[in-house]
């Protein structure tokens, strides 16, 4: 095949978390060529790993990294507006503990949280008498002070997949199961070798490659004729979590600080769960075959237990999960202290076409680091409009005034012979666009196979069709959570279905 026949692309992305689907995203929003590939599933590594919060950050400013937290801050009610059935204001409640950080530094810090992104729509922080039996309060008696500040949940792996299928449907071209092989300089275009699902190879070309490949950064960066050396500019860290039976009632999430000066998170999760972590491990195998360790877990269970009331231990929990983190190298040899701010290496010159790789990062930045890349890369792609997303809602985000409860009451009125449990679930993944996926829909015989907590053929069927879905894991661990509920036999039935309909 000649270069003249080769698919030509403007930008083409390697990598499918957060980074790289809002990349593709803002880029193709811009009228702009996209191609992504993934080598596995959409948010299939460190982008379905996260604490699920859209935060500022707030022990980023014991590092001083007050531009990262001001971003951050700002960017919380940005993505709130945009996904409101994804990202949901939270309370967290940060216990006093006189051996550690003085109550006055923590209210110093949270007014500046409070004051430095703009906060317009959630509430300020405020000091909570722990020992009054209102706030029922499941921590140790000894804890009696304590500040309530505001962040954001977020359903991580679904803000992923809804970027993607935003990019998509303005022209970006989003290849799952495919791997990144090589590039080589032709002219003024990269060429390009991927390899599809079934191992073909296929070719094409492109004027910038963006390697947004998460942990696997470096590992790119080793198949393209890189300039400046700056291959292992990374290091790698481990963030684990635990999700055990649900430890307290309320909505309220849990701040607590270790003695080592790292912060754990306690969360309401999924109704019947509280979820606890993270952990911050310097970590040196490969991204794909990371997983917890007894000492996180012992260490998690422990630094919680010396704040509930009721212990925690590794006999309770359900479930874990593990990332890994691609962390710029700074120089901080402290794991915990290494900056969260993402750093863009951008390498061109006259013998070589742009290549931009992509260091750290967060979920709560995405979007306005694909506005800086793309801003990084406007001389190289002239041709580009300007940015776009700030305000531009996702995917199912067009909710009237953003109020998810008053669209879950208008939904749940014209399907009242749907059980409320499961409604709400389809409207908090799908948005507005539970309307599509109920289409035609008029009994519980309409949904088709129940394969087991609520979860039918017809959904199953959607995803296939409209989210990259191939694999039950896929849809049991990253497009919603049921793998938590749907027992191993359960899950062996949708695998078979899902292979016996394996969509071409």
């Amino acid at each position: 095949m000649s270069e003249s026949q080769l698919n030509h692309f403007d930008i083409f992305v390697v990598g499918g978390g957060i980074n790289g689907v809002g990349i593709a995203r803002d880029a193709a929003g811009r009228g702009l060529s996209v191609c992504l590939v993934e080598q596995n599933d959409l948010a299939s590594a460190t982008s379905s790993a996260s604490s699920k919060l859209i935060h500022g950050g707030l022990r980023y400013l014991e590092n001083y990294e007050f531009h990262l937290v001001r971003e951050s801050l700002r960017e919380r009610e940005t993505l709130m507006s945009m996904a409101p059935h994804l990202i949901h204001p939270m309370r967290f409640v940060l216990p006093h503990h006189s051996g550690l950080r003085p109550a006055f530094i923590l209210r110093i810090g949270l007014w500046l949280y409070d004051h430095l992104g703009g906060r317009k729509l959630l509430p300020v922080t405020k000091t909570l008498n722990l020992a009054d039996p209102s706030q029922q309060s499941p921590l140790k008696t000894e804890f009696k002070k304590g500040f309530e500040y505001s962040d954001c949940w977020v359903d991580d792996s679904r803000l992923v997949i809804i970027n993607a299928i935003a990019a998509a449907e303005k022209g970006a071209s989003i290849l799952t199961r495919h791997r990144f092989l090589r590039a080589s300089k032709t002219g003024d275009c990269w060429r390009i070798e991927y390899e599809t699902p079934t191992h073909k190879r296929i070719s094409a070309t492109a004027r910038v490659i963006v390697n947004a490949a998460g942990p696997w950064v470096d590992m790119v960066q080793e198949h393209l004729p890189v300039m400046s050396g700056t291959v292992n500019n990374m290091k790698l860290v481990k963030g684990s979590h635990i999700v055990v039976p649900k430890l307290y009632e309320g909505s309220r999430a849990y701040t607590f600080q270790g003695s080592d000066g790292r912060v754990v998170f306690a969360i309401p999760y999924r109704g019947d769960y509280t979820l606890i972590g993270t952990t911050d491990v310097p970590y040196h195998g490969e991204p794909a075959r990371v997983k917890i360790d007894k000492q996180e877990i012992e260490y998690l269970c422990d630094l919680v237990s010396g704040y509930f009331a009721s212990p925690v231990t590794p006999e309770q929990v359900v479930w874990s999960f593990s990332g890994v983190r691609p962390l710029y190298d700074d120089g901080e040899k402290n794991a915990s202290k290494l900056t969260r701010d993402y750093v863009l290496d951008l390498e061109a010159d006259e013998k070589t076409p742009p290549l931009l790789s992509i260091y750290g990062g967060k979920v709560t930045t995405y979007r306005r680091l694909a506005e800086d890349v793309l801003e990084k890369l406007s001389p190289f792609i002239p041709h580009g409009h300007r940015p776009w997303t700030h305000g531009a809602v996702l995917p199912g985000g067009d909710i009237e005034a953003g109020d998810f409860d008053a669209f879950y009451t208008n939904i749940q009125a014209r399907n009242d012979w749907l059980s409320p449990a499961l409604l709400r679930r389809l409207c908090l993944a799908y948005g507005t666009r539970v309307a599509h996926l109920l289409e035609g829909v008029e009994g519980t015989k309409d949904l088709g196979i129940h394969f087991g907590a609520g979860l039918y053929e017809r959904e199953v069927t959607y995803l296939m069709a409209h989210e990259w879905a191939q694999t039950a894991e896929d849809i049991l661990w990253r497009r919603s959570k049921l793998g938590l509920c749907l027992t191993a036999t359960e899950q062996h039935t949708l695998s078979n279905w899902m292979a016996a309909h394996e969509q071409h």
